[in-house]
């Protein structure tokens, strides 16, 4: 009886989570998930036959290549999420996020483990169901009494090279190292985002799927195709950009707002130390972001220079763009004259001896580096002061990032949505052995 309840309370909870979620994004309410008696239709314009009927809603759940890191991972999120949009033209599908676990950039050992980390710890969720409906992986489970995912594709490139591009697909063998495992029963294990080593998650039906083409190119094989409830893309990062750099890329990417918790602690932060505000620096946003369509040059920006100084691992993989400290100082301070400013706020991972070092050519100004406590450290991790520290840097009068990184054009995205003049954002520090280095192509918002 007790286990009869327990599991009553546990789907009603469920059921009034996912009608929350897509009444947020349609404004309407849809019929019973369960009735099986609802037929999926999708359209047969030049596609396979269907293999058999499947039913509303479904579930997209992707993941992304273990070595990509997490401003990387913010892109592949908005080409799913665009393919999901385009997905709900014809169909209810809801995007299930990826937890955020441990990866090459998160290299701090005394803030726990990062690990199972929901999105919401970075991310404003009823933001990005604006754009559309989306729910948390750990969430997604609760849809799953017995852990059991209904379909896996791995994507995959094809084998042989090619002489002209087109786009095409083909389900083949595997070519490359997958992290599934087949288990004597049929059915295939991974670790899920680490859910997996303490939940016994599998998939019935997996498969890899050689492919090259833009994320929308596979939208007519998840409608006729595949015939689950739920549906797992594995290795997104190889579908491309619909359009990148149109609306509906940029849509996607103002429906990112980071959390509010973290913009809190970057707004406390600016008004301490940098005489920051959003009333003073012109950058006040509605809360809704599909009602924001600032126009360039609208936002003035604090008092302050804002520098992402790129250091460990691209002093040696990219060497002729990465500056030494000294060269770095030097034109931080001749944008500090330039702009007559007296703060500098740096986000980098230098380690805390070259910080010193670059401090000591620049004594003339006030130099500033986010320095959170272990609380806020412990609770929001390395992902979270990545976010902090570009909140911050990308309300600055004036930026200036790193070659080639994602860190700074994920801020250039940030300035252009706050509404800065371009060129006061799409700045790149150069190299020793080049003084006049090519600056980065400015993306502008398309509203």
């Amino acid at each position: 009886m007790a286990d009869n309840v327990a599991s009553s309370k546990y789907f009603l909870k469920w059921t009034i989570h996912i009608t929350l979620v897509l009444m947020s994004f349609y404004g309407v309410t849809y019929s019973d998930p369960y009735d099986d008696n609802i037929a999926f239709q999708a359209g047969t314009e030049n596609q396979p036959e269907f293999a058999a009927a499947a039913k509303p809603f479904r579930y997209l759940i992707y993941d992304v290549n273990p070595g990509e890191g997490f401003n990387l991972r913010r892109d592949v999120y908005m080409r799913i999420a665009n393919l999901v949009n385009n997905l709900n033209k014809d169909e209810v599908w809801i995007l299930v996020l990826p937890a955020w676990k441990k990866m090459y950039h998160w290299q701090s050992k005394d803030v726990g483990e990062q690990t199972k980390i929901r999105w919401s710890t970075f991310f404003d969720l009823p933001s990005l169901n604006h754009h559309v409906p989306v729910m948390e992986f750990e969430d997604f489970l609760m849809s799953l009494p017995d852990y059991s995912i209904d379909e896996v594709y791995h994507l995959q490139r094809y084998k042989e090279p090619w002489t002209h591009w087109s786009e095409k697909m083909q389900i083949e063998e595997c070519h490359e190292w997958t992290g599934f495992h087949e288990r004597p029963n049929g059915s295939y294990w991974s670790s899920f985002f680490d859910f997996g080593h303490d939940m016994d998650i599998t998939a019935k039906k997996f498969n890899c799927l050689s492919i090259q083409g833009h994320a929308s190119f596979i939208k007519p094989f998840l409608l006729q195709n595949t015939t689950g409830r739920s549906v797992f893309i594995d290795r997104a990062e190889t579908l491309l950009h619909d359009r990148f750099g149109n609306s509906l890329y940029w849509q996607a990417r103002k429906s990112m707002v980071f959390a509010k918790h973290l913009r809190e602690i970057g707004d406390e932060y600016r008004a301490k130390h940098l005489d920051s505000t959003d009333e003073t620096d012109k950058t006040v946003m509605d809360p809704d972001w599909r009602k924001n369509e600032k126009k360039a040059g609208d936002a003035k920006g604090g008092p302050y220079l804002g520098v992402h100084l790129r250091r460990k691992d691209y002093v040696k993989a990219h060497k002729k763009h990465v500056p030494s400290l000294t060269y770095a100082a030097e034109q931080i301070e001749n944008l500090l004259q330039k702009y007559k400013l007296k703060k500098v706020f740096v986000a980098t991972d230098a380690p805390t001896n070259e910080f010193s070092e670059l401090k000591s050519y620049l004594k003339k100004y006030k130099v500033f580096r986010f320095e959170p406590s272990k609380e806020i450290r412990m609770k929001y991790k390395d992902g979270g002061m990545a976010i902090i520290d570009q909140w911050i840097v990308a309300h600055a009068r004036y930026f200036i990032g790193t070659h080639v990184s994602t860190f700074s054009f994920r801020i250039q995205e940030e300035r252009e949505i706050l509404g800065f003049d371009p060129e006061t954002t799409f700045n790149t520090l150069c190299g020793d052995d080049d003084e006049e280095c090519e600056q980065p192509a400015k993306w502008k918002i398309v509203n």
